[in-house]
């Protein structure tokens, strides 16, 4: 769930010229070419707009003419006056900055931050400067953007848009009654701010309301505003509301068809929902206008890539894999899907009115174009209402994460926004997720990170009233990462306290439209503050003693390493064992767990190293290497069924493996378990093996075992095509044809 992973959106903030594909007043002081142009198109005069620009884009002044071509959206031209105009003027901060916010404008914000920087270097408090870098971090969900916004307030206290920014924020973080403060500074400033009534609008809207009068006062100043719809869904699509979002994006296109930001989220939001074919014309609209922003661009071309997927359908699903591995996966992604929904469907107690859709990506960029635009979002899944997209286990290492929690994760997020209308805040939804994937397997799910201990150790958790904040700007790193641990330790904490259906009350809660105060007094009967120290308390109490010995375990498990590296088994096992429980979560590469098994095997005990790779195993480690070896180990002891197992582990965290196919269904074979012999022998027989002889005569003994007859002489005379004179299967063709 590392953040760094995403593909960040370029969209445009929707507070910046031309967020949606026409123009708004941006910051303008009187140094700047063109107020009259800028005044004109605040009131929505498209002709006088047009105009107006034409006139400066043949303007004799280099700055003027940018400014004139930009604003007829010749960026290549304009961009060209720029740079003559800089030659003209290289100390110029303003006209740096206007300069940026036109790459800003154009998708293109490393070289927006270029200048903006620049800027800063000529004038150190420029507030059109700070207000372009916080503009460029907005697109980013970084805290850093409301930082800025007030260092350019401080600067320049009339600053408008910083101050309307500061409410996007504010609404972005789930935090309604502060977004209405801050937009209500901004009109104090100006009657005028017209994204600050669009704030106010919508928080109306997404309060159920349907009319705002805030939406008649924009339509007064500007009659042709649609950015303040395409506001609206930004705020409804970033909630998770898409169906309301799209409506939104609908009403913008309505009110200003030529709103091309607007069509391409539209198509965005339509293509998340699983209807490609509407999603493509207003995608192909945008591009064949102009608009070929990222989220555009790429988008279109992973619809492109569909045609290399294979969809498979059932009453309650429909599957996506790509080719190359569809026959291997499917077995084991539909299993799942199907034992989630059942799984699901007794716990939530709800039932789905439409299929789910799972889109696997063996290609996390084609993933990643999924996500694009959305705020704190884990990296390897992400659920648009019943559409959810993931990575394939071949997408990542092997062993680097665990697909099947990522699945049951996200199937989670299908029910509860179904049965919210999507009405819930982000911690809970993905509290509850990150609660469901322990609550399947003890060894599923994340493990205590050190970026968590840190967090812990530095007391970074935010109180629960405020936790949506760390998904959406996260204010370090790895807060987005530690968020997903709180919000889920917060939903493990509710259930063994309250019990489980503690979580459904909570859950109907939201639905109802309360806030996260609201629900926790409601159902806890406490206030938020209190529910903070009672869950503080609990949490120190599993963690403490990891939190507590960080630093002491990073300085021995060097220690243990060394020795190990010495072949010095007596200090590795005595240094191991002694600090193995201290962060006992460590299964990453060269854990403890290895490091003693190796030990051990160095001194002949093998009993003593297999019990240190079933910890290992037991508590979560993943990597395929060291469970195969455990696997192994077990089948050398004797143990069968343990060695199967622990193979069958790794059908969830790596199943694109045919050496554990083929190990695995022998062992079922000798476990007389003919169901499992099957599922696996046939995976080995899809991966078109070296040996596909042997790979049919073994599937056909599985049928023959399990009584089917017909399977086993068809995959007996595959056995056979592939190799005539294969002795063992023309002895099993005549044993089933005697029987026949």
């Amino acid at each position: 769930m590392n953040i760094a992973l995403y593909r960040l959106a370029l969209v445009g903030s929707l507070f910046a010229i031309n967020a949606c594909g026409q123009s708004r007043p941006a910051y303008t002081p009187f140094t700047v070419p063109g107020e009259d142009c800028q005044t004109a198109r605040r009131h929505g005069r498209i002709e006088e707009v047009r105009k107006c620009f034409s006139r400066m884009a043949n303007s004799n002044d280099a700055w003027t003419r940018a400014e004139g071509l930009w604003g007829l959206k010749d960026y290549s031209g304009a961009n060209d006056a720029f740079k003559a105009a800089e030659k003209q003027q290289p100390k110029n901060a303003e006209m740096k900055v206007r300069w940026g916010r036109m790459y800003l404008d154009h998708w293109q914000p490393a070289d927006a931050m270029k200048l903006f920087t620049e800027a800063l270097g000529l004038k150190e408090d420029h507030a059109g400067a700070l207000l372009g870098i916080a503009l460029v971090s907005a697109e980013h969900f970084e805290q850093k953007a409301a930082e800025m916004a007030e260092k350019a307030l401080k600067s320049d206290p009339k600053l408008v848009e910083a101050q309307e920014l500061l409410a996007r924020v504010a609404l972005e973080d789930n935090n309604p009654k502060k977004a209405v403060e801050e937009a209500d500074k901004a009109l104090a400033m100006s009657p005028e701010a017209i994204d600050a009534l669009a704030i106010r609008a919508t928080v109306d809207w997404m309060d159920d309301k349907t009319t705002s009068p805030w939406m008649d006062r924009i339509l007064k100043i500007n009659p042709v505003y649609g950015e303040a719809y395409a506001t609206a869904a930004h705020f409804f699509v970033i909630n998770r509301r898409y169906e309301e979002g799209i409506q939104f994006y609908r009403k913008a296109l309505e009110l200003t068809p030529d709103l091309q930001g607007a069509r391409s989220e539209l198509g965005v939001n339509l293509m998340r929902l699983g209807r490609d074919g509407e999603a493509r014309k207003f995608l192909e609209e945008a591009y064949n206008s102009g608009y070929k922003d990222p989220a555009t661009v790429n988008t279109l071309r992973l619809m492109d890539s569909y045609k290399n997927f294979e969809t498979t359908r059932t009453p309650s699903t429909i599957l996506r894999l790509h080719k190359k591995e569809s026959e291997v996966l499917r077995p084991y992604f539909q299993a799942e899907l199907d034992r989630a929904i059942a799984t699901y469907e007794k716990k939530y107690k709800i039932k789905l009115n439409a299929p789910v859709q799972l889109e696997v990506y063996p290609d996390h960029e084609d993933f990643a174009v999924r996500t694009m635009g959305m705020p704190g979002l884990g990296a390897l899944g992400v659920t648009f209402g019943t559409v959810v997209a993931m990575d394939s286990p071949s997408g990542r290492k092997p062993g680097e994460w665990h697909w099947a929690s990522t699945l049951w994760h996200e199937l989670s997020h299908v029910f509860v926004l179904t049965a919210t209308k999507h009405r819930v805040p982000r911690w809970f939804t993905e509290g509850l997720a990150v609660h469901e994937e322990t609550a399947i397997a003890p060894d599923w799910g994340d493990r205590l990170t050190s970026d968590v201990i840190n967090a812990l150790l530095n007391s970074k958790l935010l109180p629960v009233a405020e936790l949506d904040r760390g998904f959406v700007h996260p204010s370090y790193p790895a807060q987005v990462i530690v968020s997903y641990y709180q919000a889920g330790k917060i939903c493990d904490y509710i259930a063994e306290k309250w019990g489980y259906d503690r979580l459904l009350d909570m859950m109907h809660g939201f639905a109802a439209g309360k806030t996260t105060p609201e629900v926790v007094e409601a159902n806890l009967g406490m206030k938020p503050a209190d529910f903070d120290k009672q869950f503080l308390t609990w949490l120190n109490g599993q963690t403490q003693k990891t939190v507590v010995g960080f630093a002491d375990w990073k300085k021995r498990i060097r220690n243990v390493s060394d020795a190990l590296a010495a072949k010095d088994y007596d200090k590795t096992i005595s240094e191991g064992n002694a600090i193995r429980d201290l962060y006992p979560d460590y299964v990453e590469r060269n854990s403890v767990y290895e490091m003693l098994a190796d030990a051990y095997i160095g001194k002949g005990d093998k009993a003593a190293a297999r019990k240190q790779l079933e910890a290992y195993s037991a508590i979560g480690g993943r990597m395929p290497a060291v469970i195969k070896k455990l696997a192994l180990m077990q089948e050398e002891a004797g143990d069968k069924k343990a060695a199967a197992a622990t193979l069958n582990r790794l059908n969830y965290i790596y199943p694109l493996d045919e050496e554990l196919h083929k190990r695995l269904g022998d062992l079922y074979i000798a476990l007389n378990d003919n169901k499992g012999a099957i599922r696996e022998l046939e995976a080995v027989v899809n991966y078109k093996p070296i040996d596909p002889a042997g790979a049919h005569f073994a599937l056909a003994r599985a049928y023959n075992a399990a009584g089917n007859k017909e399977k086993a002489k068809d995959e007996v005379l595959l056995a056979l095509e592939a190799a005539p004179g294969f002795k063992p299967a023309q002895r099993l063709l005549l044993e089933l044809d005697a029987k026949d």
